[in-house]
């Protein structure tokens, strides 16, 4: 793909829009964030908060650690730890610098203050409004359709700031994702210019490593990564990739203060999508470059499949990442657009029924599964089989499978999302 080629410099763009550093699962820290961003509008602490969310965030909030509050839950101690203790200049690493004397101060809050928490009043899947009051005085701030999206600032109830754009999804992202296909994809990978993606990849490589080999030597959530290798053993490639991105998941999951290089809205999947791939280039002995083109592969395909889905869905996102995996593997083996093509239409096939019951510690177990399938995808196709059109939701060629995948995530399991969020919420 040449430079001066329009998607050359969109797949650029949506590398650096879809990946950044995080602390914490991102729905809680979106909340931190959208908490700290109030609280600096108001120009003071509040006396009570209100928050509005969208069932989904409920959901991917009921059940998950919010880092540096002595291990609270829930959004509640999210929106309070970012009014109390948050930056909001760092955006999702907004609590990341949290001392002992702030996480009491989030205890006492949360304790001698009103903090109301209720569902959203619009049909956004992904919506959260944080209302901050301090006597007469009152301010707002709403972030729509993904983490780091504000769409309207309130000073004093006067709007300080809208963003009509911003009414969905395709139109507040600011690149066209409807671009991406498998086959551009790997030509993009295969001949962007290194030194413009590089310093988003090394991180990736960086951070991620480091959290999944805390999630090994640590005791976290119920220690999915440290069981695989405890079980099988650390000979076999396949299960230390499963183990290490699960291993990751099992200390964000739980509260580990260590960032994440997310992918698609999720440090979850960009643990999924990355991990793995590092562990193969290092058992394959790849050069530094070859598996920064590997990574891209794999953090476009997840990004690709994500983008009909959604940021929130009943479908799982570690599916998503586990394929891409899966995709970027392959291509450090050497396979291309065949190889990888199959890869992710073999793996789809097999994973594509695992459901989002929101951010927990079982996520790490799921994402183990989806690394699994994506490797299996590509060793299927390498012994001459491979899942044909017809067979189920597969149909023939791998844009129209993503297509329907992206239909069942995001239209096909509305129902089947509203159920899962009755049951967590005891309904």
């Amino acid at each position: 793909m040449n430079k001066t080629d329009k998607k050359y410099a969109a797949y650029v763009d949506i590398l650096h829009e879809e990946m950044m550093p995080a602390m914490g699962c991102t729905e809680p820290i979106a909340i931190a964030y959208a908490g700290a961003m109030a609280r600096k509008i108001l120009g003071q602490l509040p006396d009570r908060v209100i928050v509005e969310a969208s069932d989904n965030i409920i959901k991917n909030v009921k059940s998950v650690v919010v880092p540096n509050t002595d291990h609270l839950k829930g959004i509640e101690a999210a929106a309070v730890a970012g009014i109390v203790a948050g930056d909001a200049d760092k955006v999702l690493e907004v609590i990341s610098t949290v001392d002992d004397k702030s996480k009491a101060e989030i205890a006492d809050f949360l304790k001698a203050k009103k903090v109301k928490v209720q569902t959203s009043k619009n049909d956004i899947i992904f919506d959260l409004i944080i209302n901050v009051y301090h006597g007469e005085d009152n301010a707002s701030v709403q972030i729509s359709h993904y983490h780091t999206n504000i769409v309207r600032i309130t000073k004093n109830d006067e709007t300080t700031l809208f963003n009509q754009h911003c009414d969905d999804l395709n139109t507040s992202l600011k690149t066209d994702r409807s671009i991406m296909n498998v086959k551009d994809i790997l030509d993009f990978a295969e001949s962007v210019d290194i030194s413009e993606v590089k310093d988003v990849l090394q991180k990736q490589i960086d951070y991620n490593t480091t959290i999944a080999k805390e999630g090994i030597k640590g005791d976290w959530g119920a220690n999915v990564g440290s069981v695989l290798l405890k079980t099988w053993g650390d000979d076999d490639i396949k299960i230390r990739a499963k183990a290490l991105a699960a291993a990751g998941s099992d200390a964000r999951m739980s509260g580990c203060e260590l960032p994440v290089m997310i992918v698609s809205g999720s440090g979850n999947q960009g643990l999924t999508t990355s991990v793995p791939v590092i562990e193969y280039a290092k058992e394959l002995q790849v050069d530094q470059d070859t598996l920064y083109r590997a990574l891209l592969v794999s953090n476009l395909v997840t990004i690709h499949q994500k983008t009909g889905i959604g940021r929130l869905s009943a479908y799982c996102g570690a599916v998503s990442a586990g394929v891409g995996a899966g995709a970027g593997i392959t291509w450090l083996y050497g396979g291309r657009y065949k190889e990888v093509a199959h890869t992710i239409v073999n793996a789809l096939a097999i994973v594509s029924g695992i459901i989002c019951d929101g951010a927990k510690p079982s996520c790490a177990g799921k994402i183990a599964a989806a690394v699994e399938a994506g490797i299996f995808g590509y060793h299927m196709y390498k012994n001459g089989q491979q899942f044909y059109g017809g067979d189920g939701i597969v149909v023939k060629g791998v844009e129209n499978t993503i297509k329907n995948i992206g239909r069942l995530g995001s239209a096909g399991m509305r129902d089947t999302d509203k159920e899962i969020i009755r049951m967590m919420l005891g309904d």
